[in-house]
């Protein structure tokens, strides 16, 4: 059976709402493996080393990560009133998005399919 009527289920979800800055990209043009290569290097890292890290990075997941951090850093200074000095990185992952199915000719009248993966990049930040 059911652990309480619709409505009280919804409230108790609701009312353990994270309140961390965070920023999330949606449809990333990037698959979520090569993405996670660069967002292993920052995971727990402060703010300022990894901004460092992603710059000189020459993947191109890290300039779209770079982006990202940035807005959860502007949203924890404009949102959430923290001192980004005090930042680092408590969460960053890639989830998988829809992927793009492309079709290559090949020879004797044949195709092979291609698939162009996407995906959704969020970081999650705290203070120290």
């Amino acid at each position: 059976m059911a652990k309480g009527h619709r409505s009280q289920i919804k409230r108790e979800r609701n009312a353990n709402k994270d309140t961390r800055p965070s920023a999330k990209l949606s449809y990333a043009r990037v698959s979520v493996q090569k993405a996670c290569f660069v967002l292993d290097a920052i995971r727990g890292k402060d703010v300022k080393s990894a901004i460092g890290i992603l710059t000189y990075n020459p993947r191109y997941a890290s300039k779209v990560i770079l982006k990202l951090l940035n807005s959860a850093v502007a949203n924890a200074e404009n949102n959430n009133n923290m001192d980004a000095s005090k930042l680092y990185i408590a969460e960053c992952y890639a989830n998988a998005a829809p992927t793009m199915k492309r079709i290559k000719p090949r020879a004797r009248g044949r195709a092979y399919r291609i698939l162009k993966r996407n995906s959704h990049i969020t970081v999650v930040l705290d203070e120290r």
